[in-house]
């Protein structure tokens, strides 16, 4: 669907500024999607990024200031989702030995098995995204990298 469809303005300021609430409406349609698929594995896209961070390092634990550095949303808050998470039993936190006022967190074979699991459906999800082919996927990796180093 076309922007101006979507949102029923047919006059932007400037084409920088239509982009900009495209961007903002696209990342909505997207995130929705998103926040719908991991519902199913009773899990939010924020928490599926630590756990994924979490894979990454396997078996070596990881501090919370690693896993907000590596996550996707950085205004996430990544001991909270960390602590729920481990209600999950999806991740142990333990102090560290080595420098007591850090956390070790590492993920548990729960979560390793969910994430398996996980690995197996969402390829379904991605292929959302079909609808550019592999040049338009890497031409907007291109441009949206350009954009985020204004940043």
């Amino acid at each position: 669907m076309e922007l101006e469809k979507a949102i029923q303005q047919t006059k932007f300021k400037s084409e920088h500024h239509k982009m900009l609430l495209n961007l903002i409406y696209t990342s909505g349609l997207i995130n929705s999607e998103q926040a719908r698929f991991f519902k199913t594995y009773d899990l939010s896209p924020q928490q599926y990024n630590v756990l994924r961070i979490l894979r990454g390092q396997y078996p070596n634990p990881a501090s919370v200031g690693l896993v907000q550095d590596r996550m996707l949303d950085q205004m996430s808050n990544a001991s909270r989702l960390i602590e729920k998470l481990k209600l999950k039993k999806l991740l142990t936190r333990r102090e560290c030995k080595a420098d007591r006022r850090q956390v070790d967190i590492v993920i548990t074979l729960e979560g390793l098995k969910l994430l398996e699991e996980i690995d197996k459906k969402f390829p379904a999800f991605e292929a959302q995204l079909n609808c550019l082919s592999n040049e338009d996927a890497h031409l907007l990796n291109t441009i949206l990298d350009k954009l985020a180093n204004g940043f």
